[in-house]
């Protein structure tokens, strides 16, 4: 079953910031509905990630094709949100992303190395390999790994947003969820909390029409995802998901309003997964080919791509050479990360504890008296 057309009030801005939909860019890119104040700098950096995740997530499909890796989960279609949220969040911030927003650490400085050594879970991943693929977290830039159950990260993120408000820090928490999250319990906790204690967070729906294999439709018969952060008295945005721009704009000002002490809110991205759900799925069995290419036309990185030559900030010719220039960036942080051993076995007790209880220093010391059962190496374990 195909998800419903998007409501008439969605084509342009509306009084009701809950049904309407907040643009920049028109829809072909080349156009806008309002003007932006952001630094060349900026919008070239935008521009930049963009294009980093989308070569980024071609090139570990492939390992996974390959059997190189196990897994992934790309952004494909869906850019916009992680990279206008990482422009608009600051160094000390919080991060609690799901599936498709792990780009936002890559915006916020984190190693491509260590972001690709977590797909591999070898020793070159910060997490000693102990997360599944796409799950990429990160102290370096305060980013928290999601767990794979559909919601849990938004009740955590508001939790330590609260303890943000708490220590009188104006660091913002930011918690991603997808639209069926919101049919979840942990959506109601997390939202019911928000609102009654004003914390400084920012609730981030990616509304992408499918909750893996089931359309929005038939999951939710609200109006917009939106509209229901009303009845918890949370301020609610809908903004145009595939605008890297509005994304920004309104990601921006949440922040803002939250490091005043304005409370927390609650923003729907309406976008659009173009690609599967992950490399373990194949969406010609529930969707049809012809939706997915209606989306193409509204494709984030495309759909910037001419925004910025129609400002004469890029060209197609200096598009391709950055796009060359990124993928030889990931093959070579590929071919440094693949290499690499599988982690440490003793890592295995590690993190746990402050310190290790007698009966798991016996355990480890046993361990490292076993020779391994195969060779150690290899870093696709």
């Amino acid at each position: 079953m195909a998800p419903a057309p998007l409501p008439a009030a969605a084509v342009a801005p509306s009084v009701d910031p809950a049904l309407g939909l907040v643009t920049v860019m028109g829809m072909e890119g080349a156009t806008e509905t309002r003007s932006v104040d952001l630094p060349t700098e900026t919008l070239l950096g935008m521009h930049r990630e963009l294009l980093r995740v989308r070569v980024l997530d071609a090139r570990m499909i492939v390992l996974q094709r390959q059997g190189r890796v196990g897994f992934y989960g790309a952004a494909t279609g869906q850019e916009a949100v992680p990279i206008g949220c990482g422009f608009a969040t600051r160094k000390s911030d919080w991060v609690f992303p799901a599936l498709r927003e792990q780009a936002i650490m890559l915006v916020r400085g984190f190693p491509l190395t260590q972001f690709i050594a977590q797909v591999f879970g070898n020793s070159g991943d910060v997490l000693k390999g102990r997360q599944m693929p796409s799950h990429m977290s990160g102290r370096s830039v305060n980013q928290v790994s999601w767990s794979s159950v559909i919601g849990p990260q938004v009740p955590q993120a508001v939790g330590a947003a609260w303890a943000a408000k708490l220590r009188h820090t104006d660091d913002v928490v930011l918690g991603f969820h997808g639209d069926g999250a919101t049919s979840e319990p942990d959506f109601h906790a997390a939202m019911t909390f928000a609102g009654v204690y004003k914390t400084p967070s920012v609730i981030v729906c990616q509304n992408n029409h499918w909750s893996i294999s089931v359309p929005t439709a038939r999951q939710t018969v609200s109006a917009t995802i939106a509209i229901k952060g009303r009845a918890y008295g949370v301020e609610s945005v809908r903004v145009d998901g595939n605008d890297v721009l509005a994304v920004y704009d309104v990601v921006n000002k949440a922040c803002d309003k939250a490091r005043a002490g304005g409370g927390p809110t609650f923003v729907e991205a309406v976008t659009y997964r173009i690609g599967a759900h992950s490399t373990s799925d194949d969406p010609t069995r529930y969707r049809s080919e012809a939706e997915v290419e209606k989306w193409r036309q509204r494709d984030p990185v495309e759909r910037f791509h001419a925004w910025m030559v129609a400002k004469g900030l890029t060209s197609d010719a200096r598009r391709a050479e950055l796009e060359a220039e990124l993928d030889k960036e990931v093959i070579a942080a590929i071919k440094e990360v693949e290499p690499l051993p599988n982690p440490a076995r003793e890592t295995l007790f590690d993190d746990v504890y402050a310190e290790l209880p007698w009966h798991l220093r016996e355990q480890r010391d046993e361990l490292m008296r076993t020779p391994p059962a195969v060779p150690h190496g290899g870093g696709h374990g």
